[in-house]
């Protein structure tokens, strides 16, 4: 008797507990229509601006075809999560909530990808577009630092030239003085001598003329740099701000392509190969068989170290050339939603908050699921009269009471007709 009673007590306890939570449902269910709905709307809302943004024309048909797929965003999302809201806590079996779970990942799944990356690009889209100038413009400066190096790096190769040069300029001056074939003066010797430091020289010229234009290229881009910085923070549409970056960008291409044309590296490369391949031999002018002998052996060492000191400048050259090329880089203008999706690692608060705004009801029908469930275990093991409220009763007495009252009419005879009594 006693585990009767108390079995009895706590199936009173679980219909009070599912009452109570029944009431919290019906005074929720007010109101949840209407907030299901603003949130569809602001995600409409968002969506319209993404959808804006990828529109290239601006007239009337662009802004009813993005107002239309904003609208259909808005009913496809209210009605998918009114939907489950009503469906997902209704059903009981594993099965059937193991279906409607993937239904709505499925569903989730559409949402994001019709509105959610396109809210996301309304909400950081132009900061998305700023992200994406910033790191061209990082390109860009490593393109053109990497240029200018290499072209500094190329007319350092005046200092091998002009080393070369003055060592010829020596020697011519030793033979002039007799120490190299024995004869002095401005002989054979001498003139081969002179006419290589000569050839060397006109090329430490080009190189030295080179050295201007270098700094000037480098400084140019260097102001271009800055001036494409400053768009990338400018206040304003960003549209009108990359214009003007692309316009710049095409400037900058063209001076770092300039740069790399600038070195001189090829150039000294071809001048080594020419500076042995290419010997005007003068005719000896030894007054003795024995002088010309001299003048012969001497010009043949000569050749020699000319040899030697071509193939150290054609290596530096061919160094200098083997370093790592520049880079091309080629700015290419997106759209905010690309830019978004491109940089979507720097913004993920805003892909979060797009996410949410579509998804969040999904937290809600898990929320009724949950209640749901728990106003049956708390009814279970109740018989139906047990879990009627005051109210619930009042009216199944009353009902009861029509139809009694109308079987009982039903089964009352009917009254006889009172016969009329002729006149007397």
């Amino acid at each position: 008797m006693t585990n009767d009673t108390r079995l009895t007590e706590a199936q009173a306890r679980g219909v009070r507990y599912a009452r109570e939570l029944e009431g919290h449902l019906g005074w929720l269910d007010t109101f949840s229509g209407t907030a299901l709905g603003v949130l569809a709307t602001a995600s409409g809302i968002y969506t319209y601006l993404g959808v804006s943004s990828l529109l290239d024309e601006n007239g009337a048909m662009s802004v009813f075809a993005a107002i239309a797929y904003s609208v259909a965003v808005s009913v496809g999302i209210f009605v998918f999560w009114s939907y489950m809201m009503r469906l997902f806590p209704a059903v009981r079996s594993a099965r059937a909530r193991i279906g409607l779970m993937v239904a709505m990942g499925a569903g989730s799944l559409a949402i994001v990808a019709m509105s959610s990356w396109l809210n996301a690009a309304a909400l950081a889209g132009s900061a998305a577009v700023e992200q994406h100038l910033a790191k061209t413009v990082q390109d860009y400066q490593v393109s053109l630092e990497r240029a200018h190096e290499v072209a500094l790096t190329a007319q350092s190769l005046e200092r091998d030239v002009a080393r070369v040069r003055q060592s010829f300029e020596d020697l011519s001056e030793q033979e002039a003085a007799g120490s190299l074939s024995g004869l002095a003066g401005r002989g054979a010797v001498f003139r081969v001598l002179r006419q290589k430091a000569a050839e060397l020289s006109g090329l430490e010229g080009q190189i030295s003329a080179q050295t201007p234009l270098v700094e000037a290229s480098f400084t140019e881009g260097n102001a271009i740099l800055s001036r494409m910085r400053a768009l990338t923070v400018e206040p304003g549409p960003v549209e009108a701000r990359s214009v003007e970056f692309s316009e710049q960008a095409v400037r900058l291409a063209g001076l770092i392509t300039q740069l790399r044309q600038l070195s001189v590296a090829p150039l000294v490369e071809r001048a080594a190969q020419d500076l042995a391949a290419s010997v005007v031999l003068p005719e000896l002018d030894g007054s003795t068989t024995e002088g010309r002998a001299d003048q012969a052996a001497t010009i043949s060492s000569v050749l020699e170290v000319l040899a030697q000191r071509a193939t150290t400048l054609e290596r530096a050259a061919q160094a200098v050339q083997a370093m790592q090329p520049v880079t091309d880089v080629t700015y290419t203008p997106i759209s905010s939603a690309d830019a978004v999706i491109l940089y979507a690692r720097n913004f993920v608060p805003s892909w979060a908050g797009a996410i949410a705004i579509d998804l969040l009801p999904a937290v809600l029908v898990f929320i009724l699921a949950i209640t749901q469930s728990a106003i049956r275990g708390g009814r279970e093991g109740t018989a139906i009269e047990d879990t009627l409220t005051l109210a619930e009763l009042r009216a199944a007495m009353a009902a009861m009471r029509e139809v009694e009252d109308t079987m009982h009419e039903r089964d009352m005879p009917a009254p006889r007709p009172v016969p009329h009594r002729a006149a007397e």
